[in-house]
């Protein structure tokens, strides 16, 4: 990247060479080079922004309140200026933010994908030699993908299930389950419920109504599972929510008709893990969004520097193979919330152990 810039500003300044020689005027000389270096100083400055869009604030508390300062902390303690902004769901905006972060100047773009909208501010930046990351969720025509393993994730979500419904004295092969999977647009979403769809399946597990979220939305999500609770009459085993938001979503149902059952969720956000505690969710899974964060930051610098990274994954995105970088996820139970605050600088112990949480906290020894 910075060679480009660096051919691009030499053409600039021999013709500005030209010009000057043919010029009885010193003031126009030096006015022509003030230009040249103010043309020079903000490209230069452009060249060392990184350009982030995240996906909303609704469907997890995650983008803003973990990804968006671990990203900017990182970004910006190496020396580079950041523009981070925030779609909130909404696809035209996202795409109306690409256009304008592009017309600003950008070194690099790091792109959490909104229902294909990511892919397409993906193409533009490309045309204008800016190299993108695609964060937590794949999609080409990215250069990288930066993300946790999520067939692994989904497969935590299967064991986890399993778990929780042995527990509960019920065979899964004759389990009622239904799947509460997330938004059919998201890449990820297909792969989580690859692992967990496989995992449950070897146990004898046959879901008895499965349908996808759109958007990740929670309370589209708490809809489609009471209607699903309302056609099976109540007799529901197991709930295979894809995150957290979802079982938060499935639980609030469960709750108004006096219904217990194993739920699962990931993300590790504070809901998830308040109901984790309260019995109220069978697991969650932590993804460590400093380990995400921190990959996407590292990948970011190096091109901002004009290096050429080297990850030793990949990712098959409709036939497009990206060069990936992943981190692992952790299974939790309420035995282990503990590690999701160990592992969380700055972790908001007291809005975790608020309310009804407080007294399993102190049980737990969680302060």
């Amino acid at each position: 990247m910075k060679k480009k810039l660096y051919v691009a500003f030499a053409g600039i300044a021999a013709a500005s060479l030209v010009l000057t020689s043919c010029s009885s005027s010193d003031d126009t000389a030096a006015t022509d080079t003030a230009t040249e270096e103010a043309v020079v100083e903000e490209a230069a400055g452009d060249a060392g922004k990184a350009c982030v869009i995240l996906p909303d604030s609704q469907s997890s508390d995650r983008w803003e309140n973990q990804d968006r300062p671990a990203i900017q902390s990182a970004l910006e303690g190496a020396g580079f200026t950041t523009d981070i902004q925030n779609a909130q769901g909404d696809t035209t905006q996202y795409l109306t933010i690409g256009d304008q972060m592009l017309a600003g100047g950008c070194g690099v773009m790091v792109l959490v994908d909104l229902n294909g909208s990511g892919a397409t501010v993906a193409e533009k930046a490309k045309a204008q030699g800016i190299p993108v990351i695609a964060y937590d969720r794949p999609f080409a025509p990215a250069d990288y993908y930066v993300s946790f393993d999520n067939v692994k994730v989904g497969q935590l979500q299967g064991e986890g299930l399993l778990k929780c419904l042995g527990d509960n004295g019920v065979d899964p092969a004759t389990a009622a389950v239904v799947f509460l999977n997330g938004s059919p647009t998201d890449g990820n979403a297909a792969m989580f419920k690859e692992g967990y769809e496989t995992t449950l399946a070897a146990a004898g597990v046959t879901p008895v109504n499965d349908q996808s979220v759109p958007d990740w939305d929670n309370q589209q999500g708490g809809v489609i599972f009471e209607q699903m609770f309302t056609d099976l009459g109540g007799k529901i085993d197991g709930v295979l929510a894809a995150n957290d938001g979802l079982g938060g979503a499935a639980i609030a149902v469960l709750d108004k008709n006096g219904v217990k059952v194993p739920v699962t969720g990931q993300d590790a956000t504070v809901g998830g893990l308040q109901n984790v505690l309260l019995g109220k969710q069978c697991m969650t899974v932590f993804k460590n969004t400093a380990l995400e964060a921190g990959d996407a930051s590292a990948l970011a610098i190096a091109l901002l520097n004009g290096e050429t990274p080297t990850v030793e994954g990949t990712v098959d995105v409709n036939g497009t193979t990206v060069p990936a970088k992943y981190s692992e996820p952790v299974i939790i139970y309420s035995e282990n919330v503990s590690d999701v605050i160990a592992a969380t600088p700055g972790f908001d112990v007291a809005a975790l152990c608020a309310g009804d949480v407080a007294a399993v906290c102190t049980e737990l020894g969680i302060q």
